[in-house]
C-alpha cells in the first residue's frame, strides 16, 4: 500500500515538472486581452472595438526563436517596455513584427513603409487604418533614430487606430520576445492557424 501511494505521488510530480518545463520552455496559452489585433485575433466585449464574447486564447511557440530570427508579419508575443507601461499598461503584449533590424519605418497616412516601400498589409481592414505620418524619429524614447537598430524590432497591431504599440512606447528589444503565435484553440468556433 505504502510503495503505491510513493509511485503515485512520483508519478504525479513528473507530470508536474514535465507540464511546467513545457509551458516554460516550449508551448504557453495567452488571452487576448484588447481590441489591437482585430480582426486577427478577437478579444471580448464590452472592452471598446472588441468583436466577440470571449477572447481569443491562443498558444505561443517558446522555442522557434532560439534556431531563427522573427520575420516580418509574425504575430508574437513580448514583454512590454517600460515606456508601454507608463504610456498603455503593462505585462505581456501579443502584436505583429513590421520592422526588422537595419530597416528604415515609417508610416505616412496610415500606410506601412520600409525602406522606402509600402508594405503589404492584407491583415488590417482599410476601416482599421489610422491617419498618421510618422517615421523612427517620431517614436520614443530617444526620437533620433534613422534605422532600427541591431536586435530591435517594431510591432504593431492589426487595428491600427487603437493599436498601442511601437508608434507610441518604442522598439522591442529580441531579448524580449517570447515566443510566435501559432495557433487559436479557444474559442472552438476559432480554432485554428491566426
Amino acid at each position: 500500500m505504502r510503495r503505491r501511494a510513493v509511485e503515485w505521488i512520483v508519478t504525479i510530480a513528473v507530470a508536474v515538472v514535465v507540464v511546467l518545463a513545457i509551458k516554460a520552455w516550449v508551448v504557453n496559452p495567452y488571452r487576448i486581452p484588447s481590441p489591437s489585433m482585430e480582426p486577427t485575433l478577437h478579444c471580448a466585449r464590452p472592452e471598446f472595438g472588441c468583436e466577440s464574447d470571449s477572447s481569443d486564447r491562443v498558444l505561443a511557440n517558446r522555442f522557434i526563436y532560439h534556431f531563427r530570427d522573427p520575420r516580418r508579419g509574425e504575430i508574437v508575443v513580448f514583454h512590454a517596455p517600460k515606456l508601454a507601461a507608463r504610456e498603455c499598461m503593462g505585462g505581456i503584449f501579443v502584436k505583429r513584427v513590421i520592422g526588422l533590424p537595419g530597416e528604415v519605418w515609417a508610416e505616412r497616412d496610415g500606410y506601412t513603409y520600409i525602406d522606402g516601400r509600402r508594405l503589404s498589409e492584407p491583415y488590417v481592414q482599410p476601416d482599421r487604418r489610422d491617419t498618421e505620418t510618422k517615421s523612427l524619429a517620431d517614436i520614443p524614447p530617444t526620437g533620433t533614430l534613422r534605422r532600427i537598430p541591431k536586435s530591435m524590432y517594431l510591432m504593431e497591431g492589426d487595428n491600427r487606430a487603437h493599436s498601442c504599440d511601437s508608434r507610441v512606447w518604442g522598439l522591442v528589444p529580441r531579448s524580449a520576445i517570447i515566443g510566435k503565435v501559432f495557433f487559436t484553440y479557444w474559442p472552438l468556433g476559432r480554432i485554428g492557424v491566426p
